[in-house]
């Protein structure tokens, strides 16, 4: 892997995050270039589409999280970690499209949103962790945004059983040898906390994602 291409800044200047409401949406608008996307990844925020053709950018409090020493892997997790062969950024843009699929509940992931992503991935920024059968099939992945020690998680999904559970395995431990230091997760569900997801204030997060984004990363040779 190279070194991430900067992209030209936004044309956008995003609110501090104390104007965010109570659901957590601090802006309405804007683009989703990839100057923005960083700057809004750097000030805190992650873009959801809050309606047709607008974007939200949200900054909850509190933010989910997965401590890089917490992550809790089962017993059987363990075994199906044995079934699965894993990669990084080899099927980027497929594991962005199985994320999408309109079928899945609650999706968000429209086509302005995996252009985006996409471009981030050709740039440097974004990356994704792929787990894959002994046939070759794709069975499970997730992807995010990594800036410095930071690693934004953004969805993930899966087609065989705890596939998606070992692409988190996978990622944690990646973050984990290479000085990574923030998993953020945006918010915590039930499923993200049986696997050691927790809920830490706003504040607390900006403190530690200023200091992560100075950080190495673990997607460079060291």
């Amino acid at each position: 892997m190279i070194e991430p291409t900067e992209p030209p800044p936004s044309r956008y200047l995003f609110p501090s995050v104390e104007e965010a409401d109570d659901r957590g949406v601090v802006a309405l608008g804007a683009d989703l270039a990839p100057g923005t996307l960083l700057e809004a990844y750097r000030s805190g925020l992650f873009p959801m589409p809050a309606r047709a053709d607008v974007i939200a950018w949200w900054s909850p409090d509190p933010r989910g999280v997965i401590p890089l020493d917490g992550l809790r892997v089962s017993r059987s997790l363990r075994r199906s970690c044995a079934r699965y062969r894993l990669t990084v950024d080899d099927a980027f843009e497929a594991v962005v499209d199985a994320c999408a699929d309109p079928r899945r509940p609650h999706g968000w992931i429209d086509a302005p949103m995996r252009e985006a992503y996409t471009e981030l991935h050709r740039l440097g920024w974004a990356h994704s962790v792929e787990a894959w059968t002994e046939d070759g099939d794709l069975a499970g992945g997730l992807y995010g945004v990594a800036i410095g020690g930071l690693f934004a998680g953004e969805s993930m999904f899966h087609h065989r059983t705890d596939a998606s559970k070992v692409a988190l395995v996978g990622l944690v431990a990646r973050l984990r040898e290479g000085g990574a230091t923030l998993l953020d997760v945006q918010w915590v569900t039930p499923h993200l906390a049986s696997l050691g997801a927790v809920e830490i204030p706003r504040e607390e997060y900006l403190e530690r994602l200023a200091a992560a984004v100075r950080g190495s990363s673990p997607w460079l040779p060291h």
